[in-house]
Formats: C-alpha cells, structure tokens, sequence
C-alpha cells in the first residue's frame, strides 16, 4: 500500500515509482553532504532506504526524503531537501513530518540524523544532540 499525505496542492508519496532520479542526483551530488556522489550511488541508496518524494500540484518533484532504518529498533534520515524555488513555505516540516508518520519509521525507537544548517527545523520534532555522544562513534572513508 502506497503511503499518501495531501496538503493544499502539494502531495507526498513514498511510490519509489514516481521518484525523479535526474532532479534528486542533481540535487544530492550538488550538496554540502554528499557532493560528487554518483547518480548509481544515489540510485543504490534509494533501492535500500524508505523514501517520499514531495510534489507539486502538476505532479513535478520538489522535494526528497530518505531514512535508512531496521522499521524496529533504528532509523537515520538523510537526505531532506526542498527544492529552493519552493522553500520558505513549510513544506520541509511538511515532508519531515510525513517521513516521522511513516509507518515504517513511526514505531522505530531511535532516530539519528546529521544536519549543519537545519537544526532549527529538527528541534521542532523533538530532535536535540546527542545524549551520549561519548559512547557515539564513527568511521569515516573518504568516498562520498
């Protein structure tokens, strides 16, 4: 069943189908966070994440979401945009709270996310740093 939230002209959709590869890679590999990744890179990560595309009332996408998640026990979101000719009107938190309501994600018990200028908007969700982030580690490698 296709997951569908409806507001004013604008829809969210988590239909893989209608996912516009060409405007995500575009965007993504464009990106503070994931400059230079490889539209087979963007295509793999889609294949294995739960993804909503956010679109205008014409059909065209406008916007992206991605979580990587185990639907139980840990998620991590990645990859939110909103296209910059649609943003200021709210449709990110629109689209963050689709994703939240999702109900792959809804019942997930630990959600993680990495954002160095939209802090903001996740605190409006309950986001907030990391609570032990001395337990919290990472290994980088230098591939996008």
């Amino acid at each position: 069943m296709t997951f569908i939230r409806q507001h004013g002209d604008c829809s969210i959709s988590d239909d893989a189908q209608r996912l516009d590869l060409d405007m995500i890679h575009a965007f993504i590999s464009a990106s503070y966070w994931a400059a230079g990744r490889t539209r087979a890179q963007v295509e793999r990560a889609i294949s294995r994440s739960l993804c909503l595309g956010l679109y205008a009332g014409d059909g065209a996408q406008i916007g992206f979401a991605r979580a990587v998640t185990d639907t139980v026990a840990v998620g991590h979101i990645c990859d939110v945009f909103v296209l910059p000719a649609h943003q200021g009107k709210g449709l990110g938190k629109l689209l963050v709270r689709a994703l939240l309501d999702h109900p792959d994600l809804s019942g997930v018990g630990r959600l993680t996310l990495n954002t160095s200028d939209a802090h903001g908007l996740y605190a409006q969700f309950g986001f907030m740093p990391l609570a032990h982030a001395d337990v919290a580690m990472e290994l980088r490698r230098t591939h996008p």
